[in-house]
């Protein structure tokens, strides 16, 4: 399909949609946002918003929130559904529970697999992200959040943050806002099964709430199940008229298959299967990709947060104290070439926020200040996958991280409806491994390609030291110019620039493996060749300049909100794979263009009918570069295009549909050589409320049972019949309650 000239990528409209505020409570203590911990809401005679809304309104730059009440009511809430209706927030679906979705914004991280760094992702202020910046999206659980607010590209700044993408925020209810006990429960297609329970209470000077949840199912495919179980605890004390303390605790426990990517002749013919290795012929190895029922790839991870956050008010001055401390227990079982990855590790966060108001009737302080600090360590041991067992050691190491953001920016009237955001932000980071495996070799292992059940003889290849001591540290000014005719319209256009430090997984990665063979042994048959088993390369911090212009709008009928930008990207941290999907380590390119536009609009129809529309364009390519020349970036969709109608046949029941839509196709490699087919999908809903107290939901997904490739591989030069395509769901039927006393 014809293709928007590059030349004018950077001219458009754009992103985000509505930003409501939560309901009832009066103190919205864990939004991200400096300046939202006030004791005491502030009253504006002009504008009687709550004044966490007329923040987001205000900020210069894309900014989203999504309240619970605009989640939809589906049994399997994933980061994918509750993110499908804010533009620039592009989230590709693995396996379909609660796994390792793509998320990406901006093109940030777009090229791991899976997706572990790029953006910030916080949990009621608190950085959830590893000290070197890496995380694992399918911990956040959105069904025990009362509102998520993402912040894209350098909204993120002011928490922290300085990577292109941006920043997610989950918050959790509180007993003021959500006082008694609350559940829900849900099961449908898939073997799909889902409880949520919570119960809150609030006093004179005290509010608590504890809530609980579990998601499990076996999956539309072969060697499909997953299962997540969360609990979360929070209570806050009002110390004084100034000062309040909120602590909070969380567990989450993540299980699910790794089901991997199959071919498109396999997608177009059945869906729902799983590929079972490389096709050996007397011309050679055709479908190459992993075997999956052979090697069993999957990921368990168990995550322990505890921490605490501190309000404090003296007149205009606003601070706010976050102290916390993760740990994560993390074993991942890859396909054969990579093996096993064990992770145990812990974190530890500070961050000060401070926020002086200067003008209280203005929404935005007149200065922000915010410091943020993570240390961490983890020790990392390196197993063979030997048909789905735990094989031999043949990697330790122990990994530590700093890393220290600080920000400081003014938001200056120029009059009544002018203003001038400038900022000024600075970030240093380390990254260490100490190796500590001592043995001389370290071992390998193979499968007969033509005949897996038969072990070949082991291996060894010389041990050699994946010690590494990187420094990074960078300045990213920014600068923003707003205009607010209105309360409701907000105009902005800003320039700044953002510095990302690469992960450990960056730096140290498995190499030289095969669908039957594993790292360090590219040649199957061959057990004494020598190969690198660990690729450890110089990696250079990824660096962009991005300039962008947008629009935001906030209206009782209508709302739409806007942002076009444009970032010239140097030294993009990619992660590269074969054509089988082994890796080759991660490198970075010269110069990448990132384009895009990002709009969200809504309109009331009449008193009973509403609808939405999210639109997210975007054109990632390199720039000139010596061996891709001006290809597409593998992995991003060109369009996103998601479409709600809502309609309340009574006060009591309501009905919508959802069409998600991609509607050209998208590279699955750099060399843009293989391509993943444009799909569109419709989804349908129903709610009933019986009263205030009891509600019943349903839903159809995917009512025309479409066969289409949700996400894929992202390689560097893939082959026609490679297994590189991860399917969406076919139809399924959802039923669920919602009780709440």
């Amino acid at each position: 399909m014809p293709t928007p000239d590059r030349s004018c990528a950077f001219l458009g409209c754009a992103a985000t949609f509505l930003i409501l505020s939560c309901s009832g409570g009066k103190v919205l203590a864990q939004s991200a946002t400096p300046g939202t911990t006030m004791l005491k809401p502030v009253v504006v005679e002009a504008d009687v918003r709550e004044p966490l809304e007329r923040r987001f309104d205000a900020l210069p730059g894309g900014a989203a929130r999504v309240s619970r009440e605009e989640l939809p009511d589906s049994a399997n809430l994933t980061i994918a559904r509750t993110l499908e209706t804010v533009p620039g927030v592009v989230v590709q679906n693995f396996f379909g529970g609660n796994d390792q979705p793509r998320i990406q914004i901006r093109g940030s991280g777009l090229q791991q697999n899976p997706v572990e760094r790029g953006i910030l992702v916080l949990q009621d202020g608190l950085p959830l992200n590893r000290a070197d910046g890496s995380y694992i999206v399918g911990l956040a659980n959105p069904g025990l959040a009362s509102s998520i607010e993402i912040y894209r590209g350098y909204m993120a700044n002011r928490l922290g943050a300085t990577v292109l993408g941006g920043a997610m925020n989950l918050v959790s209810p509180n007993g003021a806002e959500q006082p008694g006990f609350g559940a829900e429960i849900s099961a449908g297609s898939f073997d799909q099964r889902s409880a949520v329970a919570r119960a809150g209470f609030a006093g004179e000077s005290m509010d608590g709430m504890l809530q609980a949840g579990h998601d499990q199912r076996d999956g539309f495919r072969d060697y499909n199940q997953s299962r997540r179980d969360s609990f979360e605890g929070n209570v806050a004390w009002q110390l004084s008229e100034r000062v309040k303390t909120r602590l909070f605790v969380g567990y989450t426990d993540l299980d699910f298959d790794v089901s991997g990517p199959i071919t498109k002749a396999q997608l177009k013919a059945d869906p729902s299967r799983v590929h079972d290795g490389p096709t050996v012929t007397p011309e050679g190895a055709i479908n190459p990709g992993p075997d999956v029922l052979h090697d069993r790839p999957g990921r368990r991870s168990e995550s322990w947060l505890i921490g605490s956050r501190t309000s404090i008010e003296f007149g205009a001055h606003l601070w706010d104290v976050v102290l916390g401390y993760t740990h994560t227990d993390d074993v991942f079982r890859f396909p054969m070439a990579s093996g096993e990855r064990v992770t145990r590790g812990g974190d530890a966060t500070g961050v000060l926020r401070y926020a002086w108001r200067g003008d209280a009737e203005r929404a935005l302080p007149l200065f922000e200040f915010t410091t943020q600090y993570i240390d961490g360590s983890a020790d990392r041991e390196n197993y063979l996958n030997a048909a789905g067992e735990r094989g031999a050691l043949f990697g330790e190491s122990r990994l530590s991280a700093e890393t220290l953001t600080v920000h400081a920016g003014f938001n200056i009237p120029l009059g009544e409806h002018w203003s001038l955001a400038p900022g000024l932000d600075y970030s240093s980071a380390k990254r260490r491994n100490d190796d500590r495996y001592t043995a001389a070799t370290r071992p390998t292992i193979a499968y007969n390609p033509a005949n897996p059940a038969m072990q070949l003889p082991n291996g060894a290849v010389p041990a050699v030291s994946t010690r590494y001591a990187r420094s990074y540290d960078g300045w990213s000014p920014s600068l923003a110019l707003t205009f607010q005719p209105d309360p409701h319209n907000t105009f902005f256009a800003a320039l700044s620039r953002s510095f990302e430090p690469p992960t450990h997984d960056d730096l140290l990665a498995t190499v030289n493996g095969t669908p039957y063979s594993s790292a360090g042994r590219p040649q199957p048959p061959n057990p004494g060749l020598v190969a690198d088993v660990f690729r450890i390369p110089a990696l250079k911090a990824q660096k962009a300049t991005t300039a962008e212009l947008g629009w935001r709008a906030d209206h009782e009928s209508f709302g739409v909100d806007a942002v076009v930008y444009r970032s010239e990207v140097r030294n993009e941290l990619l992660s590269l794979r074969d054509e089988s999907g082994s890796s080759l380590g991660a490198i970075n390119a010269d110069k990448t263009i990132h384009s895009g536009i990002e709009l969200g609009a809504r309109k009331s129809l009449g008193k009973r009918t509403r609808a939405r529309l999210v639109w997210t364009w975007q054109d990632f390519h390199f720039d000139n570069d010596p061996l891709r020349g001006d290809n597409d970036l593998a992995g991003a969709p060109r369009q996103i295009i998601t479409a709600a109608l809502d309609h309340e046949l009574t006060g009591s029941w309501s009905l919508q549909g959802v069409v998600r839509w991609i509607p050209e196709r998208t590279p699955v490699d750099n060399m843009n050589t293989v391509w993943s087919d444009s799909w569109a999908v419709t989804d349908l809903r129903t709610r009933y409320r019986f009263n205030d107290n009891l509600t019943l939901f349903a839903e159809v997904t995917n009512l025309f049972d479409r066969k289409y490739a949700a996400s894929t591989l992202v390689v560097d030069l893939a082959r026609p019949d490679q297994a590189a395509f991860i399917p969406g769901d076919g139809r399924g039927a959802f039923v669920g309650l919602k009780l709440r006393l």
